[in-house]
């Protein structure tokens, strides 16, 4: 932390946290470092466990940086995510790549993702233009 330059969590060179908070808060569970597909593999099994999928569902996704995780990775995450929610033949209507929100001194990607009824998805086809997010006409 700034004030204190002291940092709010420390992991051993070998491990990462699954479910950490923007700003370092617990997550929950540690493990040892893996690839790129495997941690992109763990989150997607976590949230469809959670968000309780059909066959056929559409979802909107956010891949992004906690701070200091280049586009690069963010990419090979979003690629992943994808190919793991089509095997479950989940669609992908609309998805963001990149650095949205993000914090000081933070490595690591969150994916979001959000299960899309009509109501949701007409929303979504529509532009939005603020500081931090801007999203061009996505009808198809």
């Amino acid at each position: 932390m700034p004030e204190s330059r002291r940092p709010s969590f420390v992991l051993a060179e070998d491990e990462m946290e699954v479910g950490v908070g923007i700003h370092g808060e617990p997550g929950v569970e540690r493990q040892k470092m893996t690839t790129a597909d495997e941690a992109a593999d763990v989150m997607v099994e976590k949230i469809l466990t959670e968000m309780q999928p059909r066959t056929g569902d559409r979802v909107a996704l956010l891949i992004n940086s906690l701070g200091s995780t280049p586009l690069m990775e963010l990419f090979i995450i979003n690629r992943r995510v994808r190919q793991r929610l089509s095997i479950r033949n989940i669609h992908v209507y609309a998805s963001w790549t990149g650095h949205y929100c993000t914090s000081l001194d933070m490595v690591g990607v969150s994916v979001s993702a959000m299960l899309l009824d009509d109501e949701l998805q007409s929303l979504l086809d529509h532009p939005c233009d603020t500081p931090a997010f801007k999203v061009a006409d996505v009808r198809h």
